[in-house]
C-alpha cells in the first residue's frame, strides 16, 4: 500500500510539474492593467519589457516548485494550508506573466525545467530541516523577490503601466506571504544562507532574461 501511495504522489507531482510548465495557467484573480490602453513601445523598450517579463514568470515558475517541495515535506497542516494559498495567488503570477510575455511577442525561458527541478529540490530540502525553518526561507525568499520586483519596476519602459501594475500587484502579494511566513514562527535565516539565495537568484535571473 506503501508502495501505491508513493507512485501515486509521484504522479501527482510530475503532473502538477508538466503543467506549470507546459499548459496555459488561467488565473482566478483579474489581471493587473488589463483595464488600460495598451501602451505603444517602441521595439527597444518591448525587449526591455519582455525580457523583464521572462525573469518574473521564471520566478513564478521557481515558486510553485518551491511550494510544492515544501508542502511535501511539511509536518503541520496549517502550515500547509498557508503554503498551499500562497501558492494559489503565486498561480495567478504565474498566469499574469506569461499572457503579458505572450502580449510583448516573448517567449518563456528555455531553463524553465531546469529551474522547476532545481526549485522543487530546495524547497524540499528546507521542508526537511522542519516547518520553522521551512517557514523562514520561505520568509526571506518573499523578501528577496520583492526587491527583484522594485527593481524590475525601476528599469521598465514608462509607457508600459500594463507590466508595471502586474509587478505592482505582485510585490504586494509577495509582501504578505512574508508576514504571513513570520506569523506562523518563521526562524531567522543565517546570512550565509541569506547570501547564497541571493547569489543563486542572481544566476537565474540574468540568465532567463537572455535564454
Amino acid at each position: 500500500m506503501r508502495g501505491d501511495s508513493l507512485v501515486d504522489g509521484l504522479i501527482v507531482e510530475f503532473d502538477k510539474a508538466l503543467r506549470t510548465l507546459f499548459v496555459p495557467v488561467k488565473s482566478v484573480r483579474v489581471m493587473p492593467g488589463s483595464e488600460l490602453p495598451v501602451a505603444e513601445l517602441s521595439d527597444s523598450e518591448r525587449h526591455e519589457s519582455a525580457g523583464l517579463m521572462r525573469v518574473n514568470h521564471s520566478g513564478e515558475v521557481c515558486a510553485q516548485a518551491l511550494y510544492r517541495g515544501q508542502a511535501l515535506a511539511c509536518r503541520n497542516d496549517s502550515v500547509r494550508s498557508a503554503l498551499e494559498h500562497a501558492a494559489s495567488e503565486e498561480g495567478d503570477h504565474l498566469a499574469w506573466t506569461e499572457r503579458r510575455l505572450f502580449e510583448l511577442n516573448g517567449r518563456k525561458s528555455a531553463l524553465n525545467p531546469l529551474w522547476y527541478a532545481a526549485s522543487y529540490s530546495i524547497g524540499l530540502v528546507a521542508g526537511k530541516f522542519g516547518d520553522a525553518w521551512s517557514l523562514g526561507f520561505l520568509a526571506e525568499t518573499e523578501r528577496q523577490v520583492e526587491s527583484h520586483l522594485l527593481s524590475h519596476q525601476q528599469r521598465l519602459p514608462e509607457r508600459d503601466r500594463q507590466s508595471w501594475a502586474i509587478i505592482d500587484q505582485m510585490k504586494a502579494d509577495e509582501i504578505g506571504h512574508s508576514h504571513l511566513a513570520e506569523r506562523l514562527g518563521a526562524r531567522d535565516l543565517p546570512k550565509a544562507v541569506k547570501a547564497a539565495m541571493r547569489v543563486a537568484s542572481g544566476v537565474m535571473t540574468r540568465t532567463a532574461y537572455w535564454v
